[in-house]
């Protein structure tokens, strides 16, 4: 029986703890029990930030159809060529050009069939935009990449910490913005998204989400605003007209914890830091962004890039170790 397709993992922002993570992800392969994977990166840069950690690792610089059977003895990296020198910490656009192609290797392989899904290790837009990068984030990037020259999946941004998902209707824009950008289409297709990959990739057989309101306490029948009157309500009776399973809107100050303690399997939220919030008071350092309604299963942890403690040793690798844990058990 042939070996299963590894998981394509991009190396990130080489002056973050990304590569850190992946490190020591692959140095405690066995007690993490994780399945075989590969590493979109610079081979020379990735070995020179394991010695400067202390980690003795082997390395083999290997093709997609070789790296399951390098993988329990040498980590399998597929090499971007490119200047990316070992300074935690300072980012630059020549190392920034191997990100963008890190992770547009690493697409185009699972797109292929050669991979089975996508963990992405954290970048740095600011870094990424002195190297030509012109997404407003990497949600965006992805859906285009996965459009492969056709038109890109909707971006649907799912923030998960075991069974507390949330997802925001609108992503990287201004808060001022936010209003106009909220439809009643928007809210019943990002529901119907967020219902299609519960169902298929969590395996929950129906699905329950709630949605928030814009306002605070989700308007008070008109008195604070009268988008939820106007726009959500309607929405979410059209979503139930779907035979979908969606409530709201509630205020976001207590829809949260009914969904921790399992009253919905997903949130819906009006805007970015709404979800946000709530996930990293729960799972900071552990949290995954996952993307819904794409052809495969893409994840990358929860937090930043952590400058501050890159090439340390410091880095906590639960994030990466769970984002990769996910997408397999997705894949199964």
């Amino acid at each position: 029986m042939s070996e299963p397709a590894p998981i394509a993992v991009s190396m990130g922002e080489p002056a973050g703890i990304g590569p850190d993570l992946i490190l020591q992800l692959y140095a405690n392969r066995a007690e993490l029990a994780l399945p075989p994977f590969i590493v979109f990166g610079s081979m020379a840069f990735l070995a020179a930030r394991a010695r400067r950690l202390g980690l003795s690792i082997n390395f083999a610089q290997t093709t997609v159809a070789q790296a399951a059977a390098e993988f329990p003895v040498a980590l399998p990296v597929a090499h971007i060529d490119g200047l990316v020198p070992d300074k935690p910490g300072d980012t630059s656009p020549l190392s920034g050009k191997v990100v963008i192609e890190a992770i547009s290797r690493a697409v185009a392989e699972t797109l292929a069939g050669k991979c089975r899904a996508i963990v992405t290790a954290p970048i740095h837009k600011a870094a990424l935009y002195t190297a030509g990068f012109r997404y407003p984030g990497h949600t965006e990037f992805l859906a285009a990449l996965c459009g492969n020259g056709g038109p890109a999946p909707r971006a649907v941004m799912m923030l998960a910490h075991e069974g507390f998902r949330v997802v925001p209707l609108t992503i990287h824009v201004p808060l001022r913005d936010v209003p106009g950008l909220i439809t009643g289409r928007l809210i019943r297709d990002t529901a119907q998204i967020v219902e299609h990959d519960l169902r298929t990739r969590f395996g929950i057989d129906e699905p329950r989400i709630a949605v928030t309101g814009l306002n605070p306490h989700a308007g008070v029948i008109g008195a604070i605003g009268t988008e939820e009157n106007d726009i959500i309500v309607p929405a979410v009776v059209a979503a139930r007209a779907r035979q979908l399973r969606v409530e709201g809107p509630f205020p976001s100050d207590t829809v949260f914890p009914r969904a921790i303690g399992g009253a919905f399997d997903g949130v819906v939220t009006m805007f970015h830091d709404q979800g946000q919030i709530a996930l990293k008071l729960i799972g900071l350092g552990q949290g995954i962004t996952l993307l819904a309604g794409f052809p495969v299963p893409i994840a990358t942890p929860g937090h930043g890039t952590a400058f501050d403690i890159a090439g340390t040793g410091q880095a906590k690798v639960e994030g990466l170790a769970a984002a990769v844990s996910l997408v397999a058990r997705m894949m199964r």
